[in-house]
């Protein structure tokens, strides 16, 4: 009997220690948690932190302490701030970036910073992000130390991570907090990004159609990718694949990568059978893209073109008259201008004509 009661309290005291050690209410923080993300050409940078609250305290060099200090728990003997109150506040990259002229490799990392007397802080990332706050910083788990220059700012009451000064190949991630912020500038090789993406899903899914491999042809000639792989993308929309199939698109694409190379002859010749098989609307484009480039009596000649192919459709006067117009016949385009309104079967192209109209009888050109 003794022994029944003995492991009844033991069980007892199991189940309550037991208890006692997991339950956890979900109650409402102090400081809460917050999270941002910004978008650097397909690289996504994201910041999890918790946001603490200036509360009438003095913030900087009492709250935050100047410096690396001994926080009186944990391993660390000396630690930074942990940018952010409770556990670390996490940055992380899906692409490799570069900060302050250093590469930092994609991946999560811990996010501290060193605030210092001067208008100066240091940031630390660092490949220990599990921890909780700094009370755990370990030097030697540093991914990255960077110096950066603090601003003054107008009174921010709770913690704010902010995105600033975005580019199409950059982002200023900004730590603001009572007057005062810390900014750290973050680049990205999209180019090269994206490229290796490209190459990664041509060989997927994403491959097995000739949208894919002209995007990714027109994506490489446009910025300043390799123009030979360029090339190669665009002849396997053209021919050799079981999708593969010319068209005014594919065949355009080739031509402008042929002249980047400085191969004018073919790039004519390709684009003159990408004229000869393109739609009235695409042949029209083209004009407009040539007036665009300043090549003004080109563009002239495939609006002719166009009409010559095209006859008595209401895109192909328009076009004349663009072209004309580009070339200072105002009143050569203004008779093809009426010729196109009588032809326009919709109310939103005949406002526009009419607005050309308008502009041609005050001698303006309407390119």
């Amino acid at each position: 009997m003794k022994q029944n009661n003995l492991l009844k309290a033991l069980l007892f005291l199991f189940v309550i220690t037991s208890f006692a050690a997991t339950a956890q209410l979900n109650t409402p923080r102090g400081s809460q948690k917050a999270s941002v993300s910004q978008t650097v050409g397909i690289t996504k940078i994201y910041v999890e932190y918790s946001r603490p609250s200036v509360n009438g305290r003095e913030i900087w060099g009492n709250l935050v302490p100047y410096g690396m200090n001994n926080l009186g728990f944990g391993t660390a003997t000396e630690s930074p701030w942990r940018a952010g109150a409770n556990e670390n506040t996490i940055i992380k990259f899906t692409d490799d970036v570069t900060i302050g002229g250093k590469d930092v490799k994609a991946g999560k990392y811990g996010f501290h910073v060193i605030v210092n007397e001067n208008d100066t802080a240091t940031v630390i990332l660092s490949h220990n992000h599990g921890a909780w706050g700094s009370y755990f910083y370990e030097p030697s788990e540093d991914a990255l130390r960077v110096d950066v220059t603090t601003e003054t700012i107008p009174h921010t009451e709770q913690l704010t991570y902010n995105f600033v000064d975005v580019t199409p190949n950059s982002a200023t991630l900004a730590l603001d907090w009572e007057k005062k912020r810390i900014p750290m500038k973050m680049e990205v090789d999209v180019t090269s990004i994206v490229m290796a993406d490209i190459r990664q899903k041509l060989q997927n899914q994403e491959g097995f159609n000739i949208q894919t491999w002209e995007q990714a042809a027109a994506y490489a000639m446009n910025n300043g990718g390799n123009l030979d792989e360029a090339l190669g993308w665009i002849d396997g929309a053209i021919q050799g694949q079981f999708f593969s199939q010319k068209n005014f698109n594919n065949l355009s694409v080739k031509a402008q990568i042929l002249n980047m190379q400085g191969n004018s002859v073919e790039s004519e010749a390709i684009m003159n059978e990408a004229l000869d098989i393109a739609t009235v609307f695409e042949t029209h484009g083209y004009g407009r893209t040539l007036i665009g480039q300043g090549n003004k009596e080109k563009a002239l000649e495939v609006f002719k073109m166009n009409a010559s192919k095209f006859k008595d459709t209401w895109p192909t006067d328009y076009g004349l008259a663009r072209g004309y117009s580009a070339n200072g016949n105002y009143s050569k385009a203004l008779e093809h201008l009426k010729i196109a309104l009588k032809r326009v079967p919709d109310a939103q192209n005949k406002n526009i004509i009419l607005t050309n109209i308008a502009k041609l009888e005050k001698g303006e050109d309407i390119n």
